[in-house]
């Protein structure tokens, strides 16, 4: 649902660009996307939920919204539940109890920064507080929680990406995506970055706060849902400049385990040494185009890698 029910114009936001979507779903869209889960999950539906993503679900036209739930009725008890996203400042109450009705069950907000200033020169037309209050809201009422957060927005730094990480902590959501700021045509930031008031952090920049702040979330058993944007061949073509990696996630979470390894090495003789990891792991350890090898071979280090179900998913351990 590119766009539907924004009433903002943010800095970063150009929905068509990024999602290769114009066309805003009818309900009969609603259910052919449906019945062709239903045909592809067959049993597994119970495991799957239904999700309206794009635009703001509760700021649309109350009545477009309610001809896009009640699309999902017939189906509903096959699947897991509806998965939304909206405004932090379109949540009350009402729309809730609204929400509880139709089956929802996830609501994410997109916080984007808990730091005033960067929502405001953003444009994002929200406050901190909304987060915040929205957020208790939702916990209130039963439903799962999901904060999405942006990295590199203008006027951000490193340290007010972090704290906006540890503010979504103590609000305790149950999940969270995180988006490396990327430039759009016709977007505000286009304007600022062609200027040179708005200079985008590089990819190396960005896997090193990301990396950072998935281990924060990880910490606190805070789930990280998606980590960089979806692939599209209009975001490729749409997009001037930013943290962009189709792969973005396995970026970061490859640089967390080459600071594990090279920090356990780091005051160990140089030499060979073998480390035991999760089958899920081996190709994240070895790094992209076996960059992690490469670089622990220059400082004098060299892993015979062990695949090993014991060990926990993202961990080392030395043998």
């Amino acid at each position: 649902m590119p766009h539907n029910g924004c009433p903002h114009q943010c800095s970063f936001c150009n929905q068509r660009g990024i999602t290769g979507k114009s066309y805003q779903p009818k309900s009969e869209d609603v259910v052919s996307a449906i019945e062709l889960a239903q045909d592809k999950l067959k049993e597994n539906t119970k495991n799957a939920q239904i999700a309206f993503f794009g635009g703001s679900f509760t700021a649309i036209d109350r009545e477009y919204m309610l001809s896009l739930l009640e699309a999902t009725s017939p189906y509903i008890e096959n699947f897991k539940g509806i998965r939304i996203s909206t405004r932090p400042d379109y949540i009350d109450d009402e729309i809730l109890e609204l929400l509880k009705k139709y089956k929802v069950t996830s609501i994410e907000l997109g916080a984007q920064s808990m730091n005033d200033e960067v929502l405001k020169v953003n444009e994002r037309g929200h406050t901190v507080q909304d987060v915040i209050n929205s957020s208790q809201l939702i916990k209130s009422y039963g439903f799962e929680l999901g904060l999405q957060m942006m990295t590199g927005l203008y006027k951000s730094n490193d340290d007010i990406d972090i704290c906006t990480a540890e503010k979504f902590i103590e609000i305790k959501p149950d999940t969270v995506r995180i988006y490396p700021t990327v430039v759009m045509k016709k977007t505000k930031l286009e304007m600022l970055y062609k200027t040179g008031v708005y200079v985008p952090p590089t990819l190396e920049n960005a896997v090193n706060l990301c990396s950072k702040l998935l281990l924060k979330f990880d910490e606190n058993n805070i789930k990280v849902i998606r980590l960089g944007l979806h692939y599209s061949d209009s975001l490729k073509t749409d997009m001037i400049a930013g943290a962009y990696h189709p792969s973005f996630k396995e970026l970061c979470e490859s640089k967390i385990l080459f600071d594990k390894v090279y920090m356990s090495l780091s005051s160990q003789p140089k030499g060979k040494y073998k480390v035991k990891v999760s089958p899920k792991c081996i190709s994240k350890l070895i790094g992209n185009n076996k960059s992690n090898i490469k670089k622990l071979k220059k400082l004098g280090y060299e892993l015979n890698i062990i695949s090993d179900n014991s060990v926990y998913y993202m961990d080392i351990e030395f043998i």
